[in-house]
């Protein structure tokens, strides 16, 4: 592949006429009310270094990776300038002139790539952290090496699951109660790793509708390597799940992660159309569905208890903006027997979980997250259902740090 360069976008950048749009919709700005945290500051900071006015550098970093990525910008702008996806480019050309963190190189090389070494990861850190060694590094100062704020974001996650998902389950093929569908189930590392609540219950929905379920052995997504702007470690784990989703033993492929499926679908984007892997990509794309596009086609709904429940909605930016899904989770709330559906404010929102960002990022994604259980506590909801594990997660701990008694789950959770 061809090493970066940002100012092959310069025409895009210079669309920006520095209106203001988006800072009405961006939770940074919200926060903070600096210019370096707005669309428009961050596109007058690439505009400055493609024409030499400022040099790569570490002082860069700050507002390069500050930014959510979560597309409210774009979506409130006249020109629809794609700020994320060039933030993302612009992460990439700085990481080839300043290098990459030994973390992120452990990280998207050595276990993203291999979920057996995840899942042994993830027991080491389940087994610190349930017994309080992570207490003890903690207090001698050894979590720094993941961030400066990984110290306090270490409470975000309550407790991790000592087995991995897929270590509950069988791989390879179940059947199912459908007539025809042969589903694939793509599991998000997520699910995988610390949410697997929802992953039973996407698991026992998808034999409801599919005659198979296929539970595949894919690994990461790609995802989180290219957000950080490590565009050819994405590539090769998008490659690597290219292998498996190109079966001909399914019809479709299905994740209950909505940050999986936008990332999925948009698999085309990583790979020009004279890469081996481009046709393969389009070919998968097209076949990958949300579990909420699934749910939504469902002709009969079950609540999850008995007793009627009030019931709010968090739309993950990676489905409203990422896929367009905006109207399907209302209408399966609104549809659901036994069930209260209350509209959250600001519902579309980002979190601030934005994947890893509460860990790399937690004063900011403090502030967002905030923000947000401000206006969960306006609906007085039982239940705050989303579709993203790295959401669930996040608002998790905003319920628990503001003393809600509401309860963060699933969509799949709810209907089953």
């Amino acid at each position: 592949m061809d090493r970066t360069d940002i100012s092959k976008y310069y025409d895009e950048i210079s669309q920006c006429n520095r209106c203001g749009f988006c800072q009405v919709a961006c939770p940074i700005f919200r926060s903070t009310g600096h210019e370096a945290g707005v669309a428009r500051g961050r596109l007058a900071l690439l505009r400055a270094i493609i024409e030499g006015r400022l040099e790569w550098n570490q002082e860069v970093e700050e507002p390069l990776f500050d930014c959510l990525l979560c597309g409210a910008c774009t979506a409130n702008c006249f020109a629809a300038i794609p700020t994320s996806d060039l933030v993302i480019k612009a992460r990439a050309q700085y990481l080839e002139k300043v290098g990459r963190k030994s973390i992120h190189r452990l990280l998207f090389d050595q276990l993203l790539p291999y979920p057996r070494r995840l899942h042994l990861a993830a027991r080491a850190v389940a087994l610190g952290k349930n017994t309080g060694i992570t207490d003890l590094a903690r207090a001698l100062g050894l979590l720094k090496i993941f961030g400066r704020d990984f110290v306090h974001a270490n409470e975000i996650v309550e407790r991790f699951p000592t087995q991995a998902f897929r270590d509950q389950i069988k791989t390879g093929v179940h059947q199912g109660q459908g007539q025809s569908l042969r589903i694939g189930y793509f599991i998000g590392c997520g699910v995988d790793i610390i949410t697997q609540d929802a992953g039973h219950a996407t698991l026992r929905l998808l034999k409801k509708i599919g005659k198979t379920v296929n539970v595949l052995e894919n690994c990461c997504c790609g995802l989180p390597a290219w957000s950080y702007g490590d565009l050819k470690a994405a590539r090769k784990l998008a490659a690597r799940n290219l292998s498996i989703l190109v079966s001909e033993k399914f019809d479709v492929i299905v994740t209950d992660c909505s940050s999986c499926a936008s990332f999925l679908k948009n698999y085309p984007q990583l790979f020009p159309e004279a890469d081996k892997h481009h046709e393969k990509s389009q070919a998968v794309s097209a076949r990958v569905k949300d579990m909420v596009q699934l749910i939504h086609t469902m002709q009969a709904y079950a609540p999850s208890s008995d007793s009627a429940v009030t019931v709010t909605y968090h739309h993950p930016c990676h489905a409203t903006r990422g896929q367009g899904l905006a109207k399907e989770p209302d209408e399966i709330l609104n549809r659901l027997p036994g069930v209260e559906y209350r509209p959250l404010l600001e519902a579309d929102w980002c979190c601030g979980g934005a994947g890893s960002y509460g860990f790399s990022h937690y004063e900011l994604s403090q502030q967002v997250l905030d923000r947000k259980m401000d206006n969960l506590k306006k609906t007085g909801a039982n239940l705050l259902v989303t579709s993203c594990p790295a959401c669930i997660m996040h608002l998790s701990y905003g319920v628990r740090k503001h003393g809600l008694n509401t309860k963060v789950c699933h969509i799949s959770e709810l209907v089953i």
